[in-house]
């Protein structure tokens, strides 16, 4: 791997866990678990559009890790890795399709993220019912997503000028 591939690996890390850290200090201004602005995926998102698909996978599974490691625990990060890998999956068909804006690309990884999210959370508590806190989380996602795809598409605009 050349030595500037290795240091964006580690950039896009370090701010992907900066901005999970920042995001923990503050409460969700919803009172509704599980919502969040999701920061951190503004570094999956440029990883996936600057580095590659299987880079954006590694920066992904490796800031899920660190995070549950550090501000989580074992069922957080389960929770993080569905709906991570969920995201990162659909984030990577759809840039290939390439008929997605950046912002569509995102919108639709941060609902597949809540999507499996939901579905962890139904295998977990062997419980279908949840199925119904699904709208909330699909309305945040797509909030959220247009948000974190507006400023992904400012910093990876950056990126690409460097």
């Amino acid at each position: 791997m050349k030595s500037s591939k290795i240091s964006t690996y580690g950039l896009l890390i370090a701010l992907a866990f900066i901005l999970s850290y920042i995001e923990a200090l503050f409460p969700p201004p919803v009172p509704i678990p599980g919502i969040k602005l999701g920061l951190a995926n503004l570094m999956v998102l440029a990883g996936l559009y600057t580095m590659g698909v299987k880079e954006a996978f590694v920066l992904s599974l490796i800031r899920i890790i660190l995070v549950g490691l550090t501000f989580g625990n074992m069922s957080t990060m389960l929770f993080s890795l569905a709906g991570g890998i969920l995201s990162w999956l659909v984030m990577s068909l759809l840039k290939q399709v390439k008929s997605f804006s950046l912002v569509g690309v995102s919108v639709a990884g941060a609902v597949s993220h809540n999507i499996g999210q939901i579905i962890t959370a139904i295998f977990v508590t062997e419980n279908i019912n949840i199925i119904y806190y699904l709208p909330f989380l699909l309305l945040s996602g797509l909030i959220t997503g247009a948000v974190i795809g507006i400023i992904g598409a400012l910093i990876i605009k950056r990126i690409k000028k460097q």
